[in-house]
């Protein structure tokens, strides 16, 4: 297998005698959808490289050398700990050659006996366009099947459903610079301080360079995205249509629409505003549950503002009518004519690296290649000619929902799931965990060597990660850049495509499949784009073909479209008022609002929202690594309002059961805290932690499978679930230095959820056994040579373990939970020598002060609660204020937000203090 050279920039000259050479390499974050450049210094001694230090590249158009939390110690995590580096069969090491004849015959054997449509590709928005391209061609054109899907089903395919309606092509029309240059931004169902921490800095600043330009935050939630509001509309959940519905019949009332632009570059418009007619302004405050004066606020500054961009994420496309949505946002813009230009458009935001780039070579089973239609049978010929393939697929494949109710039915038997973890993903886990388990054969391709669908593989096949995966990426603003091989796969790992072609040249297509390096497939899949393409379609890399492996390496980020090599990509579309369906002209859409399918009953009276954690990514396969970053949030948790934990007669902390109508399994069990910034009756918890970090983590199941009918787009951000308290006999807390030996601890327990820590692991833990039984069973299973020393008192039992006099084990069990500072706890695992009095506040549970300081803010420079309260409190009124005593938020930013809603209580407090009257008592 070859790898392409990174591309170096020499940092210092050095004679040639020097035996370390460090240098600057270039690529990007495998993170978000904003695909930040990040700078990598390298570190070459003989044969080997190492990766030494990390940071935003300044000239990268998505960041200039800003980088979030997640980004800034994503050296922390790229160590080899956890990584599946050979192949596996059944659990045990075999070749390449084994793995991939054994794919092979198994493929051809259910086309043969089955028919190609038992077969399918899950895949992923992580993956790089390359391993993309070469998924899509070997399905759709030589297994002859769309039955390839990508967990983007889950992200913005609602989203893609709606340009393609509106626009007749998937193309999204805006910029990050347009987030910079408006006079309105709207936010709506994204909380982007947390999801897109970068471009939520960027909004930040250009609001401070422009006190004029106003930030409306649309959300159910009063998240951190709302600090930057000038106004929160908290909206009930489900009734975005109704709100941008009742938008465009505001517009149409006063004077608001641009009647020029309408006639000549829309077609639809009469029937989209009859749909809207009957969304008054008390029609939309009351079904929106939201005060008119705040619906007329927002309308009004759309109405007067002459630049306004929406933007808009995971709360508006996953629902069951997020396609709806998205057009509802469109069709304002286009009565106003707010799109092509600066500062304007609907901007839908991705939540993955490479979701983008899936979308162009048709990683969607709805969609063909390079934006081309499966259900088109000239663009099929038209493929299929360039591919020179023997088939093609002749119809739109399973979408991520129904390829795994199919396989659960046993009408899809094979199925190789690539760089994603459907069962924690999905919706519906217990479906997905059923289906798996009794398919044919499942092939999984990952980088790791635990996560919940691993257990199900017969095959694991160990992929190339991050800095050793080399290929391109686009991001939100379909600005594509590399993300370039710095190192050597590990071990065994191969890239996806080279597994994808060696199973493909088994299957008797090596001629088409003998890709030497991804340059060649970069440049196969920009001549598609192009081909016969004669401006009919946006997409069109032509300029981008032909490129030299020395070209591709020295690839520098650019949008799309590229037509042509004189041209320099192009930073927004539509300016003509041309778009790209039949008659040239933009498609309002007639929207008549739905409502959510999983709606609350008597028996499940609490709407669950779902989304992300600050400094967690997805299923923590990559993150989770990182002690610091689980600081912030060591584990998952179910927000409730402060009212509702009263009346459910709760308390901060305590442990509930969630649980749904569709759940067949154990319910869901998290520690409650209060968030008084929900509406009453909502709940949230976030997506990140699964069974792989708890007995009870498995949030999929609470959600039943409803999805969109035109994009099959899960309906994740509304649930029906009951909250109630769960009882245990003993509550507690345990740590422990060794991973394998807390494997093999945790099933001890009733109800476990673990997190990383610097030194090692820690847990919290419950029971039903008394604390003799456990201690039993403990005994059994912890090392002979650990030396222990244990306290038993009336309400619970301590158990402390040392080895060579260095802590490697404590427990911690009484009748209720109390919290012991897991830093404190972690900062002992890594002491080199366990004095008495230490031992001694271990056994009572009686932690350093220095550790009593509330929870993390900062995790850059480990700035807790408290310590930021005490200096706002002796004068800090800002965050520069804060970043300038503390430190706090001067690096990535991410807690910026955090620490201005901190800054807003305490002036909201001193404010209700002030006005608080003056109470005279008289005898």
């Amino acid at each position: 297998m070859n790898h392409a050279r990174a591309t170096v920039i020499s940092v210092q000259s050095a004679p040639k005698s020097v035996a370390r050479t460090p240098t600057l390499a270039q690529t990007t974050c495998p993170y978000c959808g904003v695909g930040c450049g990040v700078d990598i210094t390298l570190e070459t001694a003989g044969n080997k490289t190492t990766l030494k230090a990390l940071t935003g590249t300044p000239e990268h158009p998505a960041n200039f050398g800003r980088l979030c939390v997640k980004g800034t110690n994503l050296l922390e995590t790229n160590d080899l700990n956890g990584r599946l580096t050979q192949p596996q069969m059944g659990g045990k090491p075999v070749s390449w050659d084994t793995a991939t004849s054994a794919i092979a015959e198994k493929m051809q054997h259910v086309i043969d006996e089955h028919g190609p449509d038992a077969v399918a590709l899950y895949v992923s928005g992580q993956l790089l366009t390359e391993d993309y391209y070469v998924a899509n061609k070997f399905m759709k054109g030589y297994v002859g099947s769309a039955n390839i899907d990508t967990n983007s089903r889950l992200c913005m395919s609602s989203a893609v459903a709606a340009y393609k309606r509106a626009f007749g092509e998937d193309i999204v029309p805006c910029n990050y610079e347009d987030l910079e240059q408006t006079d309105l931004l709207i936010l709506t169902g994204s909380n982007a301080a947390w999801t897109h921490p970068v471009l939520f800095q960027r909004m930040e600043r250009a609001k401070r360079q422009n006190p004029d330009m106003k930030v409306v935050v649309v959300d159910p939630r009063a998240t951190d995205t709302s600090t930057l509001a000038d106004l929160h509309i908290p909206l009930k959940p489900g009734t975005d249509a109704v709100l941008f519905n009742g938008l465009l019949h505001f517009l149409a009332q006063n004077g608001g629409l641009d009647t020029d632009f309408i006639a000549a570059s829309t077609s639809g418009f009469e029937a989209a505003l009859s749909s809207a007619a009957e969304y008054s302004l008390s029609r939309v405050a009351e079904e929106c549950d939201v005060p008119e004066h705040d619906i007329l606020a927002l309308f009004t500054l759309f109405l007067e503002r002459q630049r306004a961009i929406t933007f808009f994420s995971m709360g508006i496309n996953q629902s069951t009518s997020g396609v709806d949505k998205g057009n509802a946002i469109i069709n304002c813009h286009l009565a106003t004519g707010k799109i092509g230009k600066t500062g304007s458009g609907p901007f839908s935001i991705t939540g993955q690296p490479n979701a983008m780039g899936g979308r162009e070579v048709g990683g969607l089973a709805n969609m063909l290649a390079a934006h081309m239609d499966i259900d088109n049978a000239q663009h099929r010929d038209r493929v299929q000619r360039f591919w020179q393939s023997p088939r093609m697929a002749e119809k739109p494949g399973l979408k991520a929902v129904d390829l795994f109710k199919r396989i659960n039915e046993g009408k899809v038997k094979f199925v190789w799931i690539m760089a994603t973890n459907p069962v924690v993903s999905m919706p519906n886990r217990c479906e997905v965990e059923a289906a798996l388990s009794k398919c044919d054969m499942v092939v999984v391709s990952d980088m790791v060597t635990k996560n919940d669908t691993l257990k199900f593989a017969h095959i694991a096949l160990p992929a190339s990660g991050w800095s050793e995966k080399n290929g391109t990426v686009t991001n939100s603003e379909r600005r594509i850049s590399r993300q370039r091989g710095l190192l050597k796969p590990a071990g065994e790992s191969r890239h996806d495509w080279h597994a994808l072609c060696a199973v493909a040249a088994k299957m008797g297509f090596a001629e088409h499949f003998d890709y030497q390096h991804p340059a060649e497939i970069f440049d196969e899949h920009a001549r598609l784009t192009a081909f016969e393409n004669n401006g009919d379609r946006a997409l069109d890399l032509g300029g981008l073909s032909g490129l030299t492996i020395a070209e591709y390496d020295n690839f520098r980020p650019v949008q799309w479209p590229v037509p042509e090599k004189t041209v320099a990509g192009a930073t927004r579309l539509f300016a003509d008022g041309a778009f790209f369906t039949a008659d040239k002209k933009a498609r309002f859409i007639a929207i008549s609002p739905r409502l959510p399918e999983q709606q609350t009953t008597t028996a499940f009276p609490f709407v669950l929202n779902t989304g992300r954690s600050r400094d967690q990514w997805h299923t923590m396969t990559r993150t989770g690594k990182a002690g610091k970053l689980l600081k912030h949030a060591p584990y998952s948790q179910l927000s409730l309002h402060p009212e509702d934990i009263k009346a459910l007669g709760l308390s901060a902390q305590e442990l509930v059961a969630v649980n749904s109508a569709c759940n067949t399994g154990e319910p869901v069990i998290l520690p409650v805290v209060e968030d008084k910034q929900l509406r009453k009756g909502n709940c949230f918890a976030p997506i990140h932690w699964s069974a792989t970090w708890g007995s009870n983590l498995t949030l999929g199941a609470l959600f039943n499978g409803a999805h969109d009918p035109l994009s099959g787009q899960p309906e994740l951000k509304q649930g029906a679930v009951s909250v109630a308290a769960v009882s245990f006999n003993l509550h507690g807390q345990m740590i422990i230095s060794d991973a394998d030996v807390a494997a093999v601890l945790s099933p001890a327990f009733d109800y476990w959820a673990k997190t990383t820590t610097d030194g090692g692991t820690a847990f919290r833990i419950a029971s039903n056994n008394d604390t003799g039984s456990l201690f039993s069973s403990l005994k059994c299973v912890l090392p002979a040579l650990w030396l222990l020393v244990t306290r038993q008192h009336e309400k619970g039992l301590t158990v402390i373990a040392t080895s060579e006099n260095r802590l490697v084990f404590g427990l911690w069990l009484e009748q209720s939970y109390w919290a012991l500072p897991d830093e404190w706890l972690d900062s002992c695992l890594q002491q080199d020598d366990i004095s008495s009095e230490l031992l001694a506040n271990l056994l009572r549970g009686t932690p350093d002060e220095a550790f009593l300081n509330g929870k993390l803010v900062c995790s850059c420079f480990s700035v807790r609660e408290k310590t930021i309260e005490t200096a706002i409190q002796a004068g800090c009124s800002s965050v520069d204020g804060l970043g300038n005593e503390l430190k706090c938020g001067t690096n990535c930013g991410s807690c910026k937000p955090e620490l201005q809603k901190m800054l807003d209580s305490y002036s909201s407090t001193q404010t209700a203090k002030a006005v608080t009257p003056e109470v005279i008592l008289h005898d």
